[in-house]
Formats: C-alpha cells, structure tokens, sequence
C-alpha cells in the first residue's frame, strides 16, 4: 500500500473518535477496547485493500471534506484539474448555471459552486445511490440551495442552450485493462463509472454533440480524460462544433482535462 502510516493514522481517529490534533496533544491517550476492537476491524478492512476513504466515510477534495461511500468514485487529487479549468471558464461576476453530467459525489459541482457564489447547478448521473451521497454533501456544505440533482441518462432531455458550463469526469478506463487495475479501484468503485467501453471514448461520443447542444452561445465546457485521451477527445468535440479548446496537466505533468466553449454568437469560424 502507497501510504500505510497515513492509512493507520485515519483508521484509528475513524475508530476512536478522535481528530489528528488529539493524537498530536495525548500521544499515550490508551485506547479503550471498544474503541481498539473497532480499529480492528476497520485494519482487517483496509488489509482486504478497501479503500480508506469508504472505510473512514470521507475525502478532502479542493477546498471541501466530501462524503464517500460504494456508490460513487473516491475524488481524487488529479480530478481538481477540472475544476481549476472550469473556474477560469466561469465568470465570477455574474449568475451562470452549471451542469455536471455524472455527478458522482458531487465534487466538482460542488467545488465550482463553492467557488462562484452567483451560481446554480445541475447535477445528473444514472445512479439513485450516488446521488444520494451529492445530496448529503450539498446540505452538509450548505449548498443545497443552488443545486438539483436529477437522475438521467447524460444529457437526455435537458433544455438546449440552458447551460453557461458543463464539467464531467466520465468513465474512460477501456473494458479490457479494468482488471489490471488496483483493487481499490476494480473490487469496490462503481464499474459504471469506470468502464468507457472498449477504446475509452464511448462516454466522450455521447458527452461531445448533447453538450454542445446544451450549452449557451460563448458557454464553456471542461471533461476528465484519461492517458492518451486528449486529442481524441478534443477531435470529438470540434466535429460537434467546440472552439478554442485546450488541454491542462494535473500535478503530476500528466495530460488530465480537456476544454473549450461552443461558439458565440460573433464566432463562426473555429480557432483550431
């Protein structure tokens, strides 16, 4: 495991109800055996490589504590690439609305609305159980009140037009290389937001065309892609009409989102 010491400190404030400044300031504090009983349990948890954050319920993301659980991706560090292009897509001085499409947990949703007070959000995935999660991270955040969230098929059915930002982090792992991937990922994350089908891209093939559809003339989009992804991904999104898209890293100089806005009412030319 990359940061077992991490793990155990986590496990054992989960299991004893404590935060990392106690530990810091009692040191010798002795655990009682419930408490010992409960760390246990969740060491024979983690030793059976579930990941940390469903052991312990949460995950730092941005700027945010988000809780997690089976239904929903863990939110990584790298996915945070997506949200710093989405926030210079989205005008802070004014009211946009947002669409997150697979919403998952609803972090970058959230992060974004966080971020710009004047926004609202849309929050879309296939899954009752992960929207439920959303939903007790919004209220947690006090967010709720500039977000709905609404179970659908990507963009199926929304207004055209309707949207200022679409951000996504879709399933793009190709079918066959799920099992070479660590069990934290391939025994007990949702396959559903792991499988792109067979080169990756099938998420993309939908995503590209409804989102140019739902976006307002000059609206901007960014998406997660994964190694190699980019310009594919980016020939995608310029057939269905995108303009001046680019690319960012995530920290580890890895090729990580893709972005870009539908053309304004002024542009009719691409600039690519």
């Amino acid at each position: 495991m990359e940061s077992p010491l991490l793990d155990a400190r986590l496990i054992l404030e989960a299991a004893a109800g404590v935060t990392r400044s106690d530990l810091l300031t009692d040191p010798h504090a002795v655990l009682g055996s419930e408490a010992a009983g409960r760390y246990e349990a969740l060491i024979a948890r983690r030793a059976d490589r579930e990941p940390i954050s469903q052991i312990v319920g949460r995950k730092a993301f941005w700027t945010l504590m988000l809780g997690v659980g089976p239904s929903v991706l863990s939110p990584r560090p790298e996915t945070e690439a997506v949200v710093e292009a989405a926030l210079g897509l989205a005008p802070a001085d004014r009211p946009i609305d947002v669409l997150d499409l697979g919403v998952g947990s609803g972090a970058i949703l959230l992060s974004i609305l966080a971020e710009r007070p004047q926004a609202r959000g849309l929050g879309v995935d296939v899954s009752e159980e992960a929207l439920a999660v959303a939903r007790d991270n919004a209220a947690r955040l006090g967010l709720a009140n500039r977000l709905v969230l609404l179970r659908g098929d990507w963009g199926r059915g929304l207004a055209a037009g309707a949207f200022d930002l679409v951000v996504a982090n879709p399933p793009y792992i190709p079918t066959a290389d799920i099992e070479a991937l660590d069990p934290e990922v391939r025994s007990f994350e949702p396959r559903v937001a792991l499988d792109g089908g067979p080169d990756g891209l099938a998420a993309y093939r939908r995503l590209a065309p409804e989102t140019i559809e739902l976006l307002r003339p000059g609206g901007g989009f960014a998406f997660e892609v994964g190694p190699g992804q980019l310009r594919p991904v980016e020939a995608l999104l310029g057939a269905a009409g995108a303009v001046e898209m680019g690319g960012a890293r995530d920290l580890d100089g890895r090729e990580r989102v893709v972005f870009g806005r539908k053309k304004s009412l002024g542009n009719q030319q691409s600039s690519r």
